[in-house]
């Protein structure tokens, strides 16, 4: 499934919401509750996956598996592939208590990241970066830089994201991270075959060159929560999927080529062998290896790129988090073999040192990489559901079923022969409604419904679960509108949502008795933005601080963020949970004919609240607002429109 932008706003969303709606409800071998867990032997600390030995290895084991399952009969031996056409195409990308607080901030008082990320110290791809005096931002596959140090605001450098020379028309540039001096831009081409990373160079003055493209052989890895890409120094890593060839799987293998006029096929340099790609020690007859989940770990310290990765063999269906330490996978496949089918899971972890992966059998799945939270001691906690289906393409926007935390340590982990134990997963309340959100926050999970990507629609409210995963004690929260966002906030929490007119904004007190406090409500509006970084929250102080939040029209269904620009940016104060509208930065020029040959549907979103260095900002599409803040209001200082044909760019190459 390529992503293709539909003319027609309702044509677009019933796509949408008939793709988010195309799994069975196949869970039935789950009783209400908790899921079936088979029988483990104990765990043995230390055991690690198998990889195979050579090429002929690998091509057996491949053979031994056609076999296998065509002797089953033809509804088991196309399981697999059945499951790969019914999921989507493919992805997009804890401990003690001060602990948490650290790996789970947004922004602290000190800190300059201005992106909403789900781990300090782990950046995401995104469409707004800085760097030194400059922000550095990506739309509509061009790269621009505006000069912000000493007070300025000005347009400085325009270059086109993709390389020189090329048609972009098929291509999406979605992500992009800043290293030191260089920027990475990624995207996916159907033209040029596969994931693009795009490097450029930024001098201080922010004047932006192109400096080379490199493809990674991979299925489109959009995701409509998940990020592609993270940034850990200077290591970027990226998690792939890519569907396997069983009659020659090399084919299949994630490769990497340095992009040049008249490049070949033949130029791809795979990134892993079949002695780097691992499998689970189960029963050829249980095993599935529709997918090869790979993780690439790049460095850019050096000129020339290069890049290692670590592959196991699973299921297609998938979810992808990474933590300060390792990468995990939870993929899911399903046997349809008796009367009702059922879902069987793999749980990997990819350590980013590089040591091998581990493996432990699971079941059920999580909704998105939100729905994931490991601790400094690697305890990991995940909130399960039995009609998850993973969170590639719009698979995350649905309703989840019967719900549970699922947690262990590392030493559960093992080469993929064992089962959790059943003590590993804890019921919870179910929740209903269309969208599920979650959102791991201090010891608490939190979790509820929204509309999501679909209409708003008018309620009486709507419950947010408040479950502790150190005491699993749970908190049943009533709203007087839907979750359709979880955020943190300091110590505590905000819950975004509709009540099918106006947007709540609902602050929650945790700690040992969660309270839900009086929300603020902005009539006649919905959220601009469904991606977690739309929002950002700038403390101030323990229990104060600022957030921003694109916001929209009234009513607006959610898919309508990608062919309609955010009105406004709203400002709101905390001050000890108790919110203050500040007031809002509005786009004034949103229509701009820029001349777009690239990705030019904002798939990321195109509006951002920035707070840098004492100073905030609106991104609003090719606006870029100025506000100055005071403890009662903000307004507007200045504005700069940054789109091609209206700025006075210095550009460094021919458009």
């Amino acid at each position: 499934m390529r992503r293709t932008v539909v003319l027609g706003s309702m044509v677009l969303f019933l796509g949408i919401a008939a793709y988010s709606l195309s799994y069975p409800g196949i869970w039935g071998f789950m009783r209400a509750g908790r899921p079936r867990i088979d029988e483990p032997t104990a765990a043995k600390p230390g055991k690690t996956m198998k990889a195979f030995t050579s090429d002929a290895d690998l091509k057996e084991y491949m053979r031994k598996f056609q076999e296998t399952h065509r002797r089953a009969g033809p509804t088991v031996a196309n399981a697999a592939s059945n499951a790969s056409s019914d999921t989507a195409v493919a992805a997009a990308p804890a401990m003690e208590a001060k602990s948490e607080v650290l790996a789970t901030k947004a922004g602290g008082k000190d800190d300059e990241s201005i992106t909403n990320t789900q781990h300090a110290g782990v950046d995401e791809g995104g469409i707004v970066k800085v760097h030194g005096d400059y922000l550095v931002i990506l739309r509509r596959g061009r790269l621009f830089t505006v000069k912000v140090g000493g007070n300025s605001l000005e347009p400085t450098s325009s270059v086109n994201a993709y390389p020189p020379g090329i048609n972009p028309s098929n291509d999406w540039y979605d992500e992009m991270l800043v290293s030191k001096d260089r920027v990475v831009v990624i995207g996916y081409s159907y033209g040029r075959g596969g994931t693009e990373i795009n490097l450029f160079d930024i001098d201080a003055e922010g004047r932006l060159s192109y400096r080379s493209t490199y493809h990674l052989r991979s299925n489109d890895y959009y995701s409509s929560r998940n990020y592609a890409s993270r940034l850990i120094g200077d290591k970027l890593i990226f998690y792939t999927p890519e569907y396997v060839a069983y009659g020659d799987p090399g084919q299949s293998f994630p490769a990497l080529r340095k992009w040049h006029r008249g490049a070949k096929d033949n130029e791809f340099r795979p990134v892993v062998s079949a002695t780097t790609i691992y499998r689970p020690q189960k029963p050829i007859e249980h095993s599935s290896v529709s997918a090869l989940h790979t993780v690439t770990v790049c460095d850019l310290s050096s000129r020339d790129m290069s890049c290692k990765g670590t592959a196991v063999l699973g299921a297609p269906g998938r979810v992808f988090y990474v933590s300060p330490k390792s990468v995990y996978v939870w993929a899911t496949d399903w046997e349809y073999g008796s009367d009702k089918p059922r879902a069987e899971s793999m749980l990997y972890k990819l350590p980013l040192d590089g040591s091998a992966p581990s493996a432990l059998g699971v079941d059920g799945a999580p909704v998105d990489q939100f729905s994931f939270l490991e601790t400094d001691n690697e305890q990991l906690n995940v909130l399960i559901g039995t009609l998850s289906a993973g969170d590639s393409m719009w698979s995350a926007e649905r309703p989840a079923g019967d719900l549970a935390l699922f947690q262990v340590n590392a030493d559960a982990f093992s080469d993929g022969s064992e089962s959790a134990f059943r003590d590993s997963y804890h019921d919870l309340p179910n929740a209903t409604g269309s969208t599920f959100q979650n959102r791991f926050v201090g010891d608490y999970v939190l979790y509820g419904s929204g509309d999501g990507w679909g209409p708003q629609a008018k309620r009486g409210g709507a419950n947010l679960i408040a479950a502790n995963w150190r005491t699993h004690e749970v908190t049943d929260l009533h709203l007087d509108h839907s979750v359709d966002r979880i955020e943190k906030m300091g110590d505590a929490a905000v819950v975004v949502g509709t009540n099918g007119s106006d947007l709540c904004f609902s602050p929650v007190k945790l700690g040992s008795r969660p309270l839900v406090r009086p929300s603020y409500i902005r009539k006649q509006a919905s959220q601009g933005e469904l991606r977690s970084h739309g929002f950002f929250y700038k403390p101030d102080g323990d229990d104060t601080g600022v957030l921003g939040l694109p916001i929209a029209r009234e009513g607006r269904s959610g898919y309508r963020h990608l062919i309609e620009d955010s009105a406004a940016i709203i400002f709101l104060r905390n001050n000890g949970l108790q919110f203050n509208r500040l007031g809002e930065l509005e786009a004034k020029n949103p229509s701009s004919n820029d001349g777009c040959r690239a990705s030019c549907v904002d798939w990321y979103g195109n509006a951002r609240p920035i707070f840098l260095r004492g100073r905030v900002f609106a991104l609003l599409g090719y606006e870029l607002v100025e506000g100055r803040l005071s403890d009662s209001r903000i307004r507007e200082v200045r504005r700069i429109n940054y789109s091609p044909r209206s700025a006075n760019w210095s550009t460094s190459e021919e458009e």
